[in-house]
């Protein structure tokens, strides 16, 4: 084999992928069975029971949508949203105004209601468009991956309540690392991706409907756009009745599963605090270096963090630096932040002390190197101080 073929073994804390445990790309590479072989319709099961535990829901349409969260955003817009339908998308970042685009193409009447990016929405303007507009759905990203924002759910889904709205959340970057409560806080369309929080390869869109949101499919007035990604035929394969639709992807169906059990033996709260713990450690060390977070505490992502790029710095070459000599990968800013910030992910077992002291002492090496100027070793003593 041609060893310049080989991928390197890189830290991934960047916005995502993720890295992914030895038990899961275990599982990724078990035997393959047909996708309609009884063991592998039993595997589906678990998946989807798996699926409501994280999700923390009873709905029966619970899946995981062959394709990458894209599609589980795709999927969410086009079975619930058709032509003509009045629809308010939230933007404050990258994916929330790819919702809106994908509203567009559906045919929606969309009204977007837009945010600084790095800052939460304001719903008082989202419920003055809502008022004018009576919308059938309303839509925003919970955990924006491009600015690392966490957006209040309650008050949104008060909104919806009063219009009798469906309420549509993207947890790209909130399942697994996040409190998401799907049931409690009557989320009707939720959807997610594996390679974030999940520790899993990206391939797949853990999604879930709520019943009124199915109800609103089944008295569609036209078909879904999209065939491959038609709930309603979905269904089929993911029901009861196993009926084919399409050939789903056994491996990484098989490495979601093993995802959800590391997950599930965590237990959501420990996760969801660990997340947290090591966020809190990170922002310490990147104050004692000097340096500022994008986004306000009360809105902080613990999953993604964006730090802002100090004037002067190469923010580019403190990347491709990284990614030479330490071997690790962070990301940069998407849209209105690119070239002002760098994206740290600390997510599912990427969320450790470790990789917090990794990555603030490589950080700081970068910067040294282009003349800026902090108390040597500051960053990791303060990360290490904030978890004593």
């Amino acid at each position: 084999m041609n060893e310049g073929a080989r991928l390197p073994e890189r830290l991934l804390l960047g916005p995502g992928p993720s890295n992914v445990p030895v038990r899961v790309r275990e599982a990724i590479s078990r035997p393959l069975v047909g996708h309609l072989d009884p063991e592998f319709l039993k595997l589906m099961s678990e998946v989807q029971d798996l699926l409501r535990w994280i999700f923390r829901t009873d709905n029966h349409m619970t899946l995981p949508v062959s394709g990458t969260g894209t599609a589980g955003m795709e999927c969410a817009v086009y079975n619930f949203i058709e032509e003509g339908d009045a629809v308010v998308v939230g933007v404050h970042g990258y994916f929330g105004g790819r919702i809106a685009e994908m509203a567009r193409r559906a045919g929606a009447e969309v009204t977007v209601v837009s945010a600084p990016f790095g800052e939460p929405l304001d719903v008082g303007a989202l419920s003055q468009a809502a008022d004018r507009v009576k919308p059938k759905v309303i839509a925003f990203v919970h955990a924006e991956t491009s600015t690392g924002v966490l957006q209040p759910v309650q008050p949104i889904r008060q909104i919806c309540d009063r219009h009798g709205a469906l309420l549509l959340a993207d947890c790209v970057t909130s399942l697994g690392g996040h409190p998401l409560e799907v049931d409690e806080w009557e989320i009707d369309i939720c959807y997610s991706g594996t390679q974030k929080c999940l520790n899993c390869p990206p391939g797949l869109a853990p999604l879930t409907a709520s019943e009124k949101a199915m109800q609103k499919l089944r008295t569609r007035r036209s078909k879904v756009r999209s065939w491959y990604l038609d709930l309603s035929l979905l269904d089929g394969y993911w029901g009861e009745h196993r009926s084919y639709h399409h050939t789903a992807p056994i491996a990484m169906n098989n490495a979601l599963r093993e995802a959800l059990l590391i997950v599930k033996e965590d237990g959501l709260e420990a996760r969801c605090e660990r997340h947290k713990r090591h966020h809190l450690a990170l922002v310490a060390g990147i104050e004692a270096l000097g340096m500022r977070m994008h986004v306000d505490p009360n809105y902080r992502l613990w999953t993604l963090n964006t730090v802002q790029v100090p004037p002067g710095i190469d923010e580019a070459a403190v990347r491709a630096r990284l990614l030479s000599k330490f071997n690790l990968e962070v990301g940069a800013g998407l849209g209105d932040l690119a070239g002002k910030v760098w994206r740290i992910g600390l997510m599912g077992i990427n969320s450790s002390l470790k990789n917090v002291l990794i990555v603030l002492h490589a950080l700081e090496e970068c910067l040294r190197k282009q003349g800026y100027s902090c108390t040597p070793g500051a960053g990791v003593r303060a990360a290490s101080e904030a978890l004593t």
